[in-house]
C-alpha cells in the first residue's frame, strides 16, 4: 500500500508540473524520486492513458510528447473546449437571473448549452439541476422574441449601415416615433438589451447629420419595426464609439451628456461605490466619510444616488445638487400629512 501511495503521489507531481509547462526528464526525475527511469516512463505512460480517456469523454486535446530540443517530455495541446459542470451551472444561473429572453428562447438556449458544452456522461446531471429553475422561470411583463433582432442589428453595426426604427416610447401616453440612426453598439443591463445609436437627420444638402453629440439609447424589445437602409455611414477610427468606456459611465441606460460629479459618501465602505461606478475614485477620506469623484452620462446617476438614501450628498455640479434637492422635496411631499 505504501508503494501504491508513493506511485500515485509521483504521478500527480509529474502531471502537475507538466500542466505548469515544465519539462520532465527521466534521468532527473528518477534521481529525485529514488526510482529507476523505467518507473518514470511507466508514470508518463499512465498520464498519457489518462489524457486519452479525457479526449474520448470530454474532448481534451492535450498529450505528452518528447521534445528533442528540450531533451524531455512536455504537454502539448489545449484543454477541453467543453465546459465543466461548474462552468455550465454558473453560466446558466447568470442567464436565468438576467431574464433577458422569453421562456421559449431561454429554454432553447439552455438546452443547446447543455448538449453542446457538457460532456455526454454529465448531461443528465446538469439537465436535472436546471430543470426546476427552467420550470419556474418568470418572463418579463411583455415578453417578445429578440434573437433575430439582435443578429440583424449586430450586422448593421458591423457593416455600418443606417437603420430606420419605429420605436414605442413610454410615458403618460404610449406613442410610436420613427427614427433614422447610426447603430454603434448593443448593451445589456437590468433585464433588457439596448441599442446605442446616434440619431441622424437630413440637412439642407440631403446628408444625414447627428442630431445630438451623444448617442441615444433604445430598448430593443420596444422596436416595433426596423429596416436596414442602403446608406452607409463613416466612423473614423479616432471617433469610433468605445462601448466599454460608455458602459462605465452610464446608469440604468439613461442617455445624456457627459458630466463630472463630486459627492460625499458616509457608508461603511466605498468598495461598493467603486464597483458600481467604474470611473469613480476616492478624492479624500476623513473619519468614515469619503469624497468621491466620477464621470457619468445622463440622468440615470440621479436614480442611483437616490437609492443610497442619506449616505450620499452631491457636492458638484451645482445643477445636479439642485436636482437632487428638488426630487427629494417632491418625494417628501408625498408623505406629508394633509
Amino acid at each position: 500500500m505504501a508503494e501504491r501511495r508513493s506511485k500515485n503521489s509521483r504521478v500527480l507531481d509529474l502531471y502537475q508540473r507538466l500542466c505548469a509547462g515544465r519539462t520532465i526528464r527521466k534521468s532527473e526525475e528518477a534521481l529525485r524520486f529514488g526510482v529507476d527511469e523505467r518507473s518514470i516512463q511507466r508514470d508518463i505512460d499512465d498520464i498519457r492513458a489518462f489524457l486519452e480517456d479525457r479526449a474520448a469523454e470530454a474532448g481534451d486535446t492535450r498529450t505528452v510528447v518528447y521534445d528533442r530540443n528540450k531533451k524531455g517530455f512536455i504537454l502539448q495541446g489545449g484543454q477541453s473546449p467543453l465546459m465543466t459542470n461548474s462552468e455550465i451551472l454558473a453560466v446558466s444561473k447568470i442567464l436565468l437571473e438576467s431574464r433577458a429572453f422569453c421562456k421559449e428562447e431561454m429554454s432553447s438556449i439552455l438546452d443547446k448549452l447543455v448538449s453542446g458544452c457538457v460532456p455526454q456522461r454529465n448531461m443528465k446531471l446538469v439537465s436535472d439541476l436546471l430543470a426546476n429553475e427552467k420550470f419556474h422561470y418568470v418572463e418579463l411583463t411583455t415578453p417578445a422574441p429578440i434573437q433575430d433582432k439582435l443578429w440583424d442589428i449586430g450586422s448593421a453595426i458591423q457593416q455600418r449601415t443606417l437603420l430606420e426604427l419605429d420605436y414605442r416610447r413610454q410615458g403618460p401616453e404610449v406613442s410610436t416615433v420613427r427614427r433614422v440612426v447610426e447603430p454603434v453598439s448593443i448593451l445589456f443591463a437590468e433585464y433588457y438589451f439596448y441599442l446605442n445609436a446616434y440619431i441622424v437627420e437630413l440637412d439642407g444638402r440631403g446628408r444625414y447629420v447627428h442630431k445630438y453629440d451623444y448617442p441615444a439609447i433604445f430598448r430593443i424589445d420596444r422596436m416595433e419595426a426596423y429596416r436596414v437602409l442602403p446608406q452607409r455611414f463613416r466612423l473614423p477610427y479616432a471617433d469610433r464609439f468605445q462601448e466599454g468606456e460608455f458602459r462605465k459611465r452610464v446608469q440604468f441606460m439613461y442617455p445624456g451628456r457627459l458630466q463630472r460629479i463630486l459627492f460625499r459618501y458616509t457608508g461603511a465602505s466605498a468598495d461598493a461605490i467603486l464597483d458600481r461606478l467604474p470611473t469613480a475614485k476616492v478624492v479624500s477620506r476623513d473619519e468614515g466619510q469619503y469624497v468621491i469623484e466620477a464621470e457619468v452620462y445622463g440622468k440615470g446617476i440621479v436614480m442611483w444616488l437616490l437609492s443610497q438614501e442619506d449616505r450620499v450628498e452631491v457636492l458638484a455640479p451645482q445643477n445636479l445638487r439642485q436636482e437632487m434637492a428638488t426630487v427629494l422635496e417632491k418625494t417628501l411631499a408625498l408623505y406629508q400629512d394633509t
